[in-house]
């Protein structure tokens, strides 16, 4: 089954008509009569555009289309082929006009090589802004700028920062442009993940110690927070550290000062702390799994960070931006997103957020000849797995209504065998209620 194609036919109705294009189910056809009627279209993502004629001037047609903006590739159908004089015009392909199923196979498969060969340009879909107002910032969907505008007034202040976020939207990125835009830029950031150290090694990574402080403890060290004095802490996945850690850290934003474990003198620091997690710090303070007083420390200017799949315009310009950035270590600089992969990476909800759709992009790269095209076939399964159950559950000459039903059952089915059978379950997953499943189900035929 071929997939589903988006054609701007330019001709005569007759010959569309004769071609077989109208009644082919892969086909999504806009029909113009004429050359001048195209070019007054906005300029539109179609998979392909077929000039459809026998007139003697088709090459200086092709042309014309070629020299307009943001055109889709050109197959050629004609009774007459000047081919080469066609294909030097900037024509795709020549195609002859043929009756019977043969004829429109030949037709699919054409324009099925000519879409996976078609690079996605970020005008499409708005683009970045060439000048990104904060650094490492990407992002025009409007969640995104209400978050870029929290953080411009986060960085003209000295409170201190809650980020909260789903593991993955990038609340370091956020950090780190808190800071970059403030008067601390010229000092440093000092980053320290709270989840990766047990507590014992925690207190004095943070607070250093002194000589005989613990066995093994040599010498002097200074903490993070002192080696960050003047600049920022940044404190990810803080919602991880033990009470007794909080209280400590409860002194520092209290006091502005540090203790080293081991000693009985304290620090005086200035130093801005910005602290994140990736769970709900207010509903912990409320069950007593988190120390509330320092919940509300910490919570003076909160910031929270959409998930990718709440800010979807921003899918493809972030996908374009990593394989400029990890093109360049792959020395693979040139490669860029096919139409049909934009698609299907829209298409995704990317549960990992931000982190799984880089890593999805470093994994095509590493797949990727070098300047060419990252298509469907260079794409994960887990990016992909609509795909396959469309072309296996649809039917062509169905109805629409029909072959909606039947993904819509294979996406019921893969929920309840994903979590055991259990239909409360599966309806969370699915997003609907318990008895919106059931009634699904019976009208299905799911058992």
């Amino acid at each position: 089954m071929h997939p589903i194609r988006s054609v701007l036919w330019i001709g005569p109705a007759s010959g569309l008509a004769d071609s077989g294009a109208l009644d082919c189910p892969s086909l999504d056809v806009t029909w113009v009569p004429g050359l001048s009627e195209a070019l007054s279209l906005a300029p539109a993502s179609f998979d392909v555009e077929i000039l459809d004629g026998d007139d003697n001037d088709l090459a200086e047609q092709v042309k014309r289309l070629r020299r307009s903006p943001r055109r889709s590739p050109v197959l050629v159908r004609t009774r007459e082929p000047a081919e080469a004089e066609l294909l030097a015009a900037g024509a795709r392909g020549v195609l002859a006009v043929g009756d019977g199923p043969q004829a429109i196979e030949h037709l699919l498969g054409r324009i099925d090589e000519l879409a996976e060969d078609q690079p996605w340009h970020s005008s499409e879909h708005g683009g970045t802004s060439p000048n990104p107002p904060l650094a490492g910032m990407i992002g025009t969907s409007r969640v995104m700028r209400d978050v870029l505008g929290l953080v411009k007034r986060a960085s003209d202040s000295s409170a201190t920062v809650l980020i909260g976020g789903e593991t993955g939207t990038g609340k370091e990125v956020i950090a780190r442009a808190v800071h970059a835009a403030g008067p601390r830029a010229a000092k440093p950031f000092v980053a320290v993940n709270c989840a990766a150290f047990p507590d014992s090694l925690l207190e004095s990574e943070l607070f250093g110690h002194v000589r005989g402080a613990f066995t093994g403890a040599d010498r002097d060290k200074p903490g993070l927070f002192s080696e960050a004095n003047g600049g920022t802490v940044f404190l990810d996945e803080i919602g991880e550290t033990s009470p007794p850690l909080q209280a400590n850290l409860l002194r520092v934003l209290q006091e502005r000062e540090v203790r080293p474990v081991g000693s009985s003198r304290s620090i005086p620091l200035d130093v801005r702390v910005i602290a994140a997690s990736n769970r709900s710090l207010r509903d912990a303070a409320e069950h007593g799994l988190f120390r509330q007083d320092l919940y509300y420390r910490l919570a003076v200017f909160p910031i929270t960070m959409p998930p990718l799949r709440a800010r979807r315009e921003d899918i493809l310009p972030l996908a374009e931006h990593f394989l400029a950035l990890h093109g360049k270590r792959e020395q693979k600089p040139d490669c860029r997103l096919s139409r049909p992969a934009a698609h299907l990476l829209l298409a995704h909800d990317w549960p990992g957020n931000v982190r799984e759709l880089e890593n999805e992009m470093q994994r095509a790269l590493a797949l990727a000849d070098p300047a060419s095209l990252i298509t469907p076939k260079l794409l994960s399964e887990a990016v992909c797995d609509i795909v396959s159950p469309i072309q296996q559950t649809c039917r062509a000459g169905d109805s629409l209504r029909d072959n909606m039903n039947r993904i819509e059952a294979w996406l019921i089915r893969r929920a309840l065998e994903q979590h055991g059978g259990r239909r409360a379950a599966s309806a969370r997953k699915l997003g609907i209620t318990r008895e919106g499943l059931y009634k699904k189900m019976k009208r299905l035929g799911v058992e």
